[in-house]
């Protein structure tokens, strides 16, 4: 047992767990990002900007995860591969769609079929990357577009009356003091986060759960070191056990950051606190 868990496969398997962190700590921030920004367009004076604010919040909000990330990851590849197609070939006479085919010429691959599988590995994590926070992004909008509009006005009035413009009212007042009113929301958003992660099973990436299927099950072609019955129960077993400790560990650190928020402040979880204090 212990060398058919100490396979080089296996060893994959393990590495495949990193992924999946590299991919929350990654994501995680570039979404709060995403989300900042469309909260910021949506609730801006602009007609533009908060057009675009609201509709990227209800577009992407409004379609289902799944369809989304298939559509955007093979709409963006296309895009770039096209993109690239008419700077680097220009005398290409055959039309690019084919049928069902999208046929670009070589020099405008991405990657290159010459280069490594390191690449490969990169580029398809990173579109998987990007994917996850642009939807990830638009939920995490409407999650601060709400927090700052429950920042109190009188806070903001009090502001206005010091002397201080708009920009400052906005940096100095909403945005310190909209934390607390945005983190229950971001906790649960974080939440969806970890548990959408076996989507980059469905974007190609060789993720936890496509090593807990394809060594768990029986073996085929590809696994012929240490043939055995069907043993996915177990392996995807490992992955609840990975997920339920994963998420008990964020409900604490979320628990005690929220605590450290709230403390001195005029909302229901603030005068708790004080309540328990006195």
């Amino acid at each position: 047992m212990l060398c058919y868990l100490t396979t080089p496969k296996h060893m994959g398997f393990y590495w495949s767990f990193l992924t999946v962190l590299l991919l929350l700590g990654i994501t995680a921030p570039c979404a709060l990002g995403f989300g900042f920004v469309g909260a910021t367009a949506a609730r801006s004076k602009i007609l533009l900007f908060s057009l675009f604010g609201r509709a990227y919040i209800s577009i992407v909000r409004g379609v289902p995860d799944i369809a989304f990330f298939m559509f955007f990851v093979i709409a963006l590849d296309q895009f770039l591969e096209w993109s690239r197609h008419k700077i680097f070939c220009p005398d290409w006479s055959e039309p690019i769609r084919q049928g069902n085919d999208f046929v670009v010429c070589q020099a405008a691959k991405l990657p290159l079929s010459s280069a490594p599988q390191w690449i490969h590995e990169t580029y398809g994590f990173a579109l998987a990357v990007f994917t996850f926070a642009i939807v990830f992004g638009a939920f995490s909008a409407n999650v601060l577009f709400g927090a700052m509009r429950a920042v109190p006005y009188a806070q903001q009035e009090t502001a206005y009356a010091y002397g201080m413009t708009s920009s400052q009212v906005f940096w100095r007042i909403t945005v310190p003091q909209m934390w607390v009113y945005a983190l229950p929301g971001l906790g649960n958003l974080w939440m969806v986060l970890i548990k959408a992660t076996p989507l980059l099973f469905l974007l190609g990436v060789e993720d936890i759960v496509y090593w807990a299927r394809e060594l768990g099950g029986s073996k085929t072609a590809r696994f012929t070191d240490y043939p055995h019955p069907d043993w996915r129960m177990w392996y995807f077993l490992a992955l609840l056990v990975f997920y339920l400790m994963f998420t008990k560990v964020s409900e604490v650190v979320l628990d005690r950051l929220m605590k450290r928020l709230t403390h001195g402040q005029a909302t229901a979880a603030g005068e708790a606190q004080r309540r328990a204090e006195v």
